[in-house]
C-alpha cells in the first residue's frame, strides 16, 4: 500500500493505493466513516484484481475540513480531480451511503470518467429513505440504525486520524448538508447513465428495497442485489456476498 495527499479544489485530500495491476477501482466511504471502517475487509481481495484507490472525503479521516458544503457535486468533483492528479482516465467506482450518492453523481455528471459503478446503500430520491430515519423516537429500537459499537468505532477513528479531532461532534451535522435540500436526480438524468451499474442494498438498510427496484428501473441495464440480513452499516462489510458479485460484475 502507498498513501499520500492530493491538493484538489482547495482540499488536502488523503488517499491510498493498494495493488498495482488491473483496472482502477475507486472506493468511497460513507458519512462519518473512514477507509478502514468501510473497506478494510474488502481491500485485500479487491487489490488482487484491481489497482484500488481509496479516498477519505472532506472532513473525514485524515482529510481536513474546509469552508464548503459537502454536496454530492462537490465530493464528486474532488474524486475527478484526484483521478486527474493520479493520471487515471477511467475507473470503476464503488461507494457506500454518502459515497454511494457520490458514485451516482459521478455516473450522472462525469460519465466519461467511469468504467462501472456500484452504489451501496444509496438512493436516487429522498423518498427512498427508510421511514425510521425521519422519526427520532425509533432510533434506539430500529433494526436499521447503527449500534453503540458503531458509534464508538467512528469516534475512535476520528480522534486518532483527524487533523482536528475535537470536531467529531460537528461531523454528523456537516454530513447532513450532503442531503439537505437535495432533490435527487431526474428520470431523464438517470436514463442517460451509460456506466454499467450494480445497485446494492441491505434488506434492513437506510434505503428501502423497493427503492432499489425503482433505481433498477430508472438506470438502463442496471442490476440489483438485495443483501439478506444486512443493515446499513453491515452492507459494505458483507464480503461473503459482495466479493463474489464484484468479481463477476467488475470483471
Amino acid at each position: 500500500m502507498t498513501s499520500g495527499y492530493a491538493d484538489v479544489n482547495g482540499l488536502h485530500m488523503y488517499y491510498e493505493i493498494h495493488g498495482d495491476e488491473g483496472t482502477p477501482l475507486v472506493l468511497l466511504h460513507g458519512g462519518v466513516m473512514t477507509i478502514d471502517l468501510t473497506w478494510a475487509d474488502s481491500i485485500p481481495t479487491l487489490a488482487r484484481r484491481h489497482r484500488v484507490i481509496a479516498v477519505e472525503f472532506q472532513a473525514h479521516g485524515r482529510t481536513a475540513d474546509i469552508d464548503r458544503d459537502m454536496t454530492y457535486g462537490a465530493l464528486a468533483g474532488d474524486v475527478v480531480a484526484l483521478l486527474d492528479h493520479l493520471g487515471v482516465e477511467r475507473a470503476h467506482v464503488m461507494g457506500h451511503s454518502m459515497g454511494g450518492g457520490t458514485a451516482l453523481e459521478l455516473a450522472v455528471s462525469h460519465p466519461d470518467r467511469l468504467l462501472k459503478v456500484v452504489p451501496v446503500s444509496a438512493s436516487v430520491r429522498p423518498d427512498g429513505a427508510h421511514p425510521d430515519l425521519a422519526d427520532p423516537s425509533t432510533y434506539a429500537t430500529s433494526p436499521i440504525m447503527p449500534t453503540a459499537q458503531d458509534f464508538a468505532d467512528m469516534s475512535e477513528a476520528y480522534t486518532r486520524l483527524s487533523p482536528h479531532p475535537e470536531r467529531f461532534e460537528e461531523l454528523p451535522v456537516r454530513t447532513m448538508g450532503t442531503v439537505e435540500g437535495w432533490t435527487g436526480w431526474t428520470d431523464e438524468q438517470l436514463a442517460a447513465v451509460t456506466a454499467p451499474t450494480l445497485v446494492v442494498i441491505g434488506d434492513n438498510d437506510f434505503t428501502v428495497p423497493a427503492h432499489g427496484a425503482l433505481m433498477q428501473q430508472l438506470i438502463p441495464g442496471s442490476q440489483l442485489a438485495i443483501l439478506p440480513g444486512t443493515t446499513h452499516m453491515q452492507a459494505p462489510r458483507r464480503t461473503d456476498l459482495l466479493l463474489p458479485m464484484l468479481a463477476a460484475f467488475l470483471d
